[in-house]
């Protein structure tokens, strides 16, 4: 070995690499892998597993997980906290390990945010062959389980050689830190690759910086826009997550000032205003405000800032229905620029949104407009209260217990959701006090997201109160890294909810004609559904039982008592719910295209296919 070679593993290597590389953007650096997770298996153990132990807690730190996919989660939802500039590794064993991970890459890819997964795989060169958990493939003996993840990330390689990390490790890192491009990246370690060593130049464990650019909008795209916006009398500003990921907030509230134009939310967008700025109408589509989705219906043009327009936020191309209706789409991604044949101005989201601001110097809505939204955005309001009010006696539903923790959080305490009917009811009726209160998942609306993705958003804020929200579906889901909160002492506070079943599936199964068919947890009746008396399932001792504090409150007053003691309480701690299933929450403002039975016997399916055919002819499409 040379002076300008270091001898290691390619595991070794690997680890030293990640700890020399760092993010920047506007002069702040950021540690660009900040942690490693991990589960141990033949395929990572003697090669990650020990470059890990060698390196020492100072150089890579370890976290210790339950669920190879709630892995994936926790540094998904460390990554969101921190605005894409710090990410997480995660080692799994070969087999079982990495497919385990599938989930969570496609729920980082699609949301955007950066995850390095490290899965083994199976000796590069053959010599145990077929090995413990190897896929012998008929017509691809090159092909492993890995391969799975290909699809769901953004840029996958397989290590064969050791020298072959060296672009491959440089790759990776450019793809992690591209605004436009990020998500899930894969690297499959052979574990016999994993333990080799080779004599590595000194120049790839050198430190470097990788800067996250902020691209300025184009001359005649930002003519085009600022022209349309002018020639607007009705226009709508729709915020996605790219407002937060770009940190754009006070670009986006500055450009609101000056022209009184209003915005509505996307599920990740929400928080991009401060719920009582006056021209914050909530969310958009079909878990969307009232006043949100009128306003939505009569825009002559949208602007969409960081916005995927999925099928919830266009109420599935039936919202936006104004006469001539156009789209002016300020997005990092040409392809998410240019959908809705919308007038592309591709930039990230603050340097374009600062750059209107200056172009549109002047401009401003009628006054007839502001009128009206702050009208419906006041009569709102007041639909949000009467559904968090309640007199402390009585059994809680579930937009009460959303009222009492609003009663409660501080301004920058995070709540976590991820799916079932809470992200609709949070849509709809939560108060977003800054820009990273509101954490909902809604781009794989994944059940089981929410718990280990409360640890990494605490890891990553560790002096915030960090709030996971779950139904008794999701939690059966994904309950382990309770264990993780509990070893490494981080105290998320976890409201677990009982509703004895899905509830937000079982009201969507009505509407379409399924009659609520496998939507209950409860003991099967006589003629063989599930429809006899709830499962006697205590999952307030479950959580007990992973070594979480838990209070268990049965009416609206002990809810509040209970909420406020989980907040002061230095402890992983639980508040468990049983709440009242009348509905309380306001209704769906919009559709949302579930395909509905064409031809069925059963009356509900009849029926259901009667008002699937009406909404379906409202929509349209946009060219």
């Amino acid at each position: 070995m040379s002076p300008t070679t270091r001898r290691l593993t390619t595991a070794q290597a690997l680890v030293r690499f990640l700890s020399a590389q760092y993010s920047e953007r506007d002069g702040v650096r950021h540690r660009l892998i900040a942690g490693t997770w991990g589960i141990f298996g033949h395929g990572n153990v003697a090669g990650i597993g020990q470059a890990l132990l060698e390196a020492g807690e100072d150089t890579m730190p370890f976290h210790q997980g339950r669920n190879e996919q709630a892995m994936v989660h926790a540094a998904v939802g460390y990554a969101r906290q921190l605005n894409r500039l710090s990410a997480q590794a995660v080692t799994t064993s070969i087999g079982p390990g990495a497919t385990n991970l599938v989930t969570g890459a496609a729920l980082a890819t699609i949301n955007r945010l950066p995850v390095l997964l490290l899965p083994g795989d199976y000796f590069a060169t053959r010599s145990a062959d077929p090995l413990l958990q190897q896929l012998e493939h008929p017509v691809g003996a090159d092909v492993s389980v890995n391969d799975t993840l290909r699809p769901v990330s953004r840029y996958f390689d397989r290590i064969t050689r050791p020298e072959t990390l060296i672009p491959s490790a440089l790759n990776a890192m450019h793809v992690l830190t591209d605004p436009a491009e990020t998500g899930a990246v894969t690297l499959a370690l052979p574990q016999d690759v994993q333990a080799e060593a080779y004599d590595w130049p000194a120049e790839f464990f050198a430190e470097r910086v990788w800067h996250v650019r902020r691209p300025g909008p184009d001359p005649v795209e930002l003519a085009d826009a600022v022209r349309a916006i002018r020639a607007a009398e009705r226009p709508l500003i729709v915020a996605g997550g790219g407002v937060h990921h770009s940190e754009a907030e006070g670009a986006l509230k500055a450009l609101v000032d000056a022209t009184g134009i209003p915005v509505a939310s996307t599920q990740a967008g929400k928080g991009s205003l401060r719920y009582d700025h006056p021209a914050d109408l909530g969310g958009i589509g079909h878990t969307g405000t009232a006043v949100c989705d009128a306003i939505a219906r009569t825009a002559d043009l949208v602007i969409g800032v960081g916005t995927r327009y999925t099928d919830f936020t266009t109420a599935s191309n039936t919202l936006f229905r104004g006469d001539g209706v156009r789209f002016v789409n300020l997005n990092i991604t040409a392809f998410d620029a240019h959908k809705l044949a919308a007038r592309p101005l591709v930039a990230d989201a603050r340097t374009g949104l600062e750059a209107l601001s200056e172009a549109l110097a002047g401009h401003r809505v009628s006054a007839a407009y502001e009128d009206e939204y702050r009208a419906g955005k006041a009569r709102w309001e007041e639909v949000v209260e009467a559904a968090y009010r309640a007199e402390d006696s009585v059994v809680p539903t579930q937009t009460q217990v959303l009222g009492a923790l609003d009663a409660v959080v501080g301004d920058d305490d995070v709540v976590i959701n991820a799916a079932g009917s809470l992200p609709g009811d949070l849509h709809k009726l939560w108060r977003a006090r800054s820009p990273r209160q509101y954490h909902l998942e809604y781009g794989y609306s994944c059940m089981g997201y929410e718990i280990p993705a409360g640890i990494g958003v605490q890891q990553a804020a560790p002096d915030t109160a960090v709030w996971s929200l779950v139904g008794d579906g999701t939690y059966l889901m994904m309950p382990t890294e309770i264990v993780t909160a509990v070893q490494e002492g981080l105290p998320v506070n976890l409201v677990l909810i009982q509703n004895h079943g899905y509830a937000s599936i079982g009201g969507l199964s009505e509407e379409t004609g399924g009659e609520r068919f496998g939507t209950a947890y409860r003991y099967r009746a006589a003629d063989g559904t599930f429809s006899g008396a709830p499962l006697p399932v205590d999952l307030a001792a479950n959580a007990a039982s992973l070594g979480m504090d838990v209070l268990r409150a049965k009416t609206l007053g002990e809810l509040r008592d209970a909420l406020a003691s989980a907040r002061a309480s230095d402890r992983p701690t639980c508040v468990y719910v049983e709440t009242d299933p009348t509905p309380t929450a306001p209704p769906a403002e919009a559709w949302w295209d579930v395909p509905v039975a064409e031809v069925a016997t059963r009356e509900a399916a009849v029926s259901a296919r009667e008002r699937y055919d009406g909404h379906v002819a409202a929509r349209r499409r946009h060219l």
